[in-house]
C-alpha cells in the first residue's frame, strides 16, 4: 500500500511481514467503517446473483476481502525493496494518538505520517464502498442483459424493452465500468503504475464536500435536499422520451472517459499526478459536468410536477437540483485548491486546460 523508506537487507523479512499485517489490518478497519451504516449493513444483508447462483453482500464483501489479503501476502512477501508502507505509518500515528492523545493533536504530523494516515483512512472508507457498489450494479447489469436475450421481452414493444431492460443495461454498463476503474485505484498503489498517492486534500472542507456525495452521507443529506434526479425520467412524447435519455446515456459515456482517463490514478480527494487525456483536454471536470447534466434533465418530470402543485413547490424542486450542482462546484473547487497547494502541475494544467465545466463557457 506504498512504501516511503527503504529496510536493511537483514531486516526485509520482517519490513515485509509487518506491511503486511499493517495492511490486513486496514482491511478489516475498512469493513468495520463500511459496517457503522445502517444503509449498508441492509445492502450485506441483501441476495444477489442471476439464474441460480446467489449470495448474500456479506458473503461476498467477505470473500473479496480475503481474496486481497492473500494478494497483498502474495505482493509483499515478493515485495524485493520493502520500505514503510502507509499503513505501518497509520498504525504507528494512531499508537502514538491513542498513548498521548493531547501531545498529538498539538504536533503538526510529518508529512509522510500525515499523507500516510489521511490515505489509508480514505482507503478504508471507500475500498469496501466502491467493490460492493460494483458487485451491486454488475448484477443488475447481468440481470438487465439476461432478460434482453429472452424473446419473450422482445415482444412487449420496443418503448417497453427500452424502459424495463435496454436503458438499464446501458446505463450500468458504463456506470459498473466507473465503479471497477475507482475500486482499482484505491485498492492498488504502485510505483511502477505511477499512481502513488503524493498528497491528501487536508481540510475538513474538501473531506465534506467529497463525503456527502457518497451513501450513506448522501442519502441523509438527500433527506434536505431530496433527489438530485430521476434515473430514467419518462416523458409522454415517445420522440422527447428516447431523445433525452439517450442524451442521459451518451453523458454517462462521457462520465465513463473521464474514469477510463484517470486508469489507475482513480480516487478522490489525493493528488496522483495530473491527468490531461480523454476528455481530461477539454474540461478540467467532465465527470462533474456530465453527471450534473444528467441529474438536470431527469429533474424535469420532477420539477414540472412540482410546479403544476404550486409555484413554492415547484421552486422547492428547482432548489433541489441547484443544491446538488453548487455541492459539485464546491467540490471542483476544493479540488483544485488541494492540487494547487502540492506542486505546479495542476497550474500548469489548468493554464492549458481554461474551462473548469464547459468548453469556452466556463
Amino acid at each position: 500500500m506504498g512504501h516511503t523508506s527503504t529496510a536493511p537487507t537483514s531486516s526485509l523479512p520482517i519490513a515485509r511481514l509487518k506491511n503486511f499485517v499493517a495492511s490486513a489490518a486496514v482491511i478489516a478497519l475498512g469493513l468495520a467503517f463500511y459496517q457503522i451504516s445502517p444503509t449498508n449493513r441492509r445492502h450485506l444483508g441483501e441476495q444477489y446473483g442471476v439464474g441460480g447462483f446467489s449470495f448474500t453482500g456479506e458473503e461476498f464483501l467477505a470473500t473479496a476481502a480475503v481474496v486481497y489479503t492473500l494478494l497483498l501476502a502474495m505482493y509483499f512477501s515478493r515485495e524485493r525493496d520493502p520500505g514503510i508502507s502507509k499503513s505501518v505509518r497509520f498504525w504507528r500515528v494512531t499508537a502514538a494518538f491513542l498513548r498521548a492523545p493531547a501531545e498529538m493533536l498539538r504536533r503538526r504530523l510529518p508529512r509522510d505520517d500525515r499523507v500516510a494516515v489521511l490515505a489509508t483512512l480514505l482507503k478504508a472508507l471507500f475500498g469496501p464502498l466502491m467493490a460492493m457498489s460494483s458487485m451491486i450494479v454488475l448484477t443488475g447489469l447481468l440481470r438487465h442483459g439476461t432478460a434482453l436475450t429472452e424473446a419473450s421481452a422482445w415482444h412487449q414493444g420496443f418503448r417497453a424493452l427500452f424502459d424495463q431492460h435496454g436503458y438499464w443495461f446501458l446505463l450500468q454498463l458504463l456506470v459498473v465500468v466507473d465503479l471497477l476503474i475507482f475500486t482499482v485505484g484505491y485498492l492498488v498503489e504502485l510505483p511502477r503504475l505511477g499512481n502513488e498517492i503524493r498528497s491528501v486534500d487536508p481540510t475538513l472542507l474538501g473531506w465534506t464536500a467529497a463525503l456527502v456525495c457518497y451513501s450513506p452521507f448522501s442519502y441523509v443529506l438527500g433527506l434536505f435536499l431530496g433527489p438530485p434526479g430521476m434515473d430514467m425520467p419518462s416523458f409522454g412524447d415517445t420522440r422527447l422520451h428516447f431523445g433525452l435519455n439517450a442524451v442521459m446515456l451518451a453523458l454517462m459515456a462521457v462520465y465513463a472517459l473521464a474514469s477510463v482517463a484517470l486508469g489507475f490514478k482513480a480516487s478522490n480527494l489525493t493528488h496522483r499526478g495530473i491527468v490531461d487525456r480523454g476528455p481530461y483536454r477539454l474540461v478540467r471536470h467532465p465527470a462533474y459536468t456530465s453527471k450534473n447534466i444528467t441529474w438536470w434533465i431527469g429533474s424535469i418530470p420532477i420539477v414540472s410536477a412540482a410546479f403544476e402543485q404550486s409555484s413554492w413547490d415547484g421552486i422547492q424542486a428547482l432548489a433541489s437540483v441547484v443544491g446538488w450542482t453548487m455541492l459539485y462546484v464546491l467540490r471542483a473547487v476544493t479540488e483544485e485548491d488541494h492540487l494547487r497547494s502540492v506542486d505546479g502541475e495542476y497550474a500548469a494544467y489548468a493554464a492549458k486546460v481554461r474551462y473548469r465545466f464547459i468548453p469556452g463557457i466556463v
